[in-house]
């Protein structure tokens, strides 16, 4: 269980070497390289303007995005061969905000309520797009950082970054997908006889195309309600490790591009081990607390007796491929339903065991370390020590991050980090040559500030009206859970979900759902959209600011006494930094949720 991580860090951290490189230089070229870019390119832009076309684009986006699902119903019988209906307003309205901004959260199951039209057009259009938005942003500031006054042409890297980053590398994996037996047409739904003799309609389409820009762009919205956990999107351990290096490659290979683009790999490859070690701990911590221990809900319940009073005897393989018998294992209890169940391997439920006991928490960590949002099993179903990872991996949201964003969160932390310790040495503090004061720091406070505010003010007030309660699918603290997870995600653009949790509503037509709407549904719809419209453009817009105000400063010479960034030891504090700030905003959530469900009364803690 412990190969699987290896394989997939190590391969990734390979990938992203050649592909920063790549992305250096084809995206930070001075000037149009070809008659398409010279059309796009209106001219060097200062940081207000670059803000300004980036917002004016979302705007669009949106629309656009919106009108596809509002008119869904109407689309073409080949884009809709299975006669999908319209979603609800509020839906719409929160799957626009999701995929506009990176973040995917689906209140919505995709194979029962989108057409194609809708995957395609409203889906995975934007899962192009806007990862790389948040390649834009980061050029942007980048180019602060190192003194430009001008800060690019957002149309132009928006451009590099879809054709030259995106498009070619989705076209790659989906191909290596349809390879591995993920399926891609656009015929509709297969009817197939049962053992039964019943019928049964089974869910297909293009879902290689999608599920690659999926992964690469840490977009996370799967084409299937289980998303990668739907043996159509990811079918067998290879499919796995391919998908779950997706998740991590462009993240990792954005420190890279951003050494080159300064001229600093030394400092890059502080940031890097620092959002590695994060990473490193949060997979090791998923492991041990899901894979290594048990579900605690079932590890106390009486021994397994026969009819007799005598404990079963199982029938196994020995060493030389013999059958024996021997007896149910001491810690092995009975389910609700009868069911014998032992947990050598740990924590099986939610799980998916063609991929081994081990591949959930370490995708759950890559996910979340991530602004991904994909899940290969259910976060619901880990153990609640084990939930922490996911949470912690948002709550931070600066170790690799999302395409682009997640670098710019993780510099926001370093700013604050190079201030303490000047602070701490009595000196101006500086970056990159460039002195960091009040209004930078008014600029990373807000930037730091809006995460937790935004996670906290709209679950306390779901809690206080009562709205939090009646949409949870567990009592008590893991219920809590539920609620603190959908707006972290949220807030966090990531789009997971512990999904017990009430907040889909379906068709505007009630009688067209499977299944009845969730009572709460539309206020998760509505409050959700807002959070992630908030989370995703303050947390853009600030630092690009903040970088221009740097930008705008005369440069302080290197001598001695000026604090090295490319360091050991600034690594240290770097980290420390993360770990004390994140400690302090969400440790009273955190006790109040996963560890308060873990010492809590069973079956839900131990």
């Amino acid at each position: 269980m412990i190969l699987l991580p290896i394989i997939i860090i190590g391969v990734s951290i390979a990938l992203s070497i050649p592909l920063g490189r790549y992305m250096a230089r084809v995206l930070d070229r001075e000037s149009p390289n070809n008659a398409i870019e010279r059309l796009i390119d209106t001219g060097q832009q200062p940081w207000k303007s670059y803000c300004y076309a980036m917002l004016l684009f979302n705007v669009v986006v949106f629309v656009f995005g919106f009108s596809v699902l509002a008119t869904q119903e109407w689309h073409p019988a080949f884009l809709n061969p299975d006669n999908k209906g319209m979603l609800s307003p509020s839906t719409i309205f929160n799957t626009a905000c999701s995929f506009l901004t990176n973040t995917n959260l689906q209140h919505y199951s995709g194979e029962v309520h989108l057409s194609y039209g809708s995957q395609l057009f409203a889906i995975m259009f934007k899962q192009f797009v806007t990862p790389a938005i948040g390649l834009a942003a980061l050029l942007a500031v980048t180019r602060g950082l190192r003194g430009e006054q001008n800060l690019g042409n957002f149309y132009l890297d928006l451009w590099r970054g879809t054709i030259y980053i995106m498009l070619p590398l989705s076209v790659i994996v989906g191909v290596l997908l349809i390879a591995g037996d993920v399926p891609m047409t656009f015929q509709g739904n297969a009817n197939a006889t049962m053992l039964s003799g019943g019928e049964q309609s089974i869910a297909r389409g293009p879902v290689a195309a999608v599920v690659a820009i999926k992964q690469l762009g840490t977009n996370g919205g799967g084409f299937f309600g289980p998303n990668s956990a739907h043996p159509f999107e990811n079918p067998n351990a290879w499919t796995n490790v391919l998908e779950c290096v997706c998740i991590i490659l462009i993240p990792m290979s954005c420190l890279v591009m951003f050494g080159r683009m300064i001229r600093n790999m030394p400092h890059a490859a502080v940031i890097f081990g620092v959002s590695l070690a994060i990473l490193t701990v949060l997979t090791v911590w998923g492991i041990y607390h899901d894979t290594v221990k048990p579900n605690m809900g079932l590890a106390v319940g009486p021994p397994i007796m026969g009819a007799d009073g005598k404990p079963y005897q199982v029938t196994t393989l020995n060493a030389d491929g013999q059958t024996e018998q021997m007896l149910l294992p001491e810690h092995a209890t009975r389910e609700r339903i009868g069911l014998p169940v032992t947990q050598d391997t740990g924590n099986l439920e939610g799980k998916e065991l063609r991929f081994g006991p081990g591949a959930g928490p370490t995708w759950a960590a890559a996910t979340t370390c991530t602004s991904n949002g994909s899940v290969n099993c259910m976060h619901d179903s880990l153990n609640p020590l084990a939930g922490l990872t996911p949470l912690g991996g948002m709550w931070l949201n600066c170790a690799f991050g999302g395409v682009g964003v997640g670098l710019i969160n993780m510099l926001i932390y370093l700013i604050i980090a190079v201030f303490l310790s000047g602070l701490m040495v009595g000196r101006t503090p500086e970056y990159l040559g460039k002195k960091v004061e009040a209004k930078e720091m008014k600029l990373a406070a807000l930037t730091l500030l809006v995460h937790p505010i935004l996670i906290l003010a709209p679950l306390g007030l779901f809690a206080a009206a009562g709205w939090l309660d009646a949409s949870t699918n567990n009592p008590g603290a893991h219920g809590f859970s539920e609620g603190v997870y959908e707006f972290t995600s949220s807030s966090a653009n990531n789009g997971s979900g512990f999904e017990g949790l009430g907040d889909t509503y379906g068709f505007h037509n009630k009688d067209k759902n499977p299944s009845p709407p969730a009572p709460f549904a539309p206020h998760w719809d509505i409050a959700c959209g807002l959070v992630m419209i908030l989370a995703r453009f303050i947390p853009i817009i600030a630092p690009i600011a903040l970088a221009a105000s740097l930008a705008a400063k005369k440069p302080t010479p290197f001598n001695s006494g000026t604090l090295r960034t490319d360091t050991v030891t600034f690594g240290c504090v770097l980290l420390g930094t993360i770990l004390l700030v994140g400690a302090l905003m969400f440790l009273p959530v955190a006790a109040l949720g996963p560890m308060a469900e873990h010492f809590g009364p069973l079956p839900f803690g131990r």
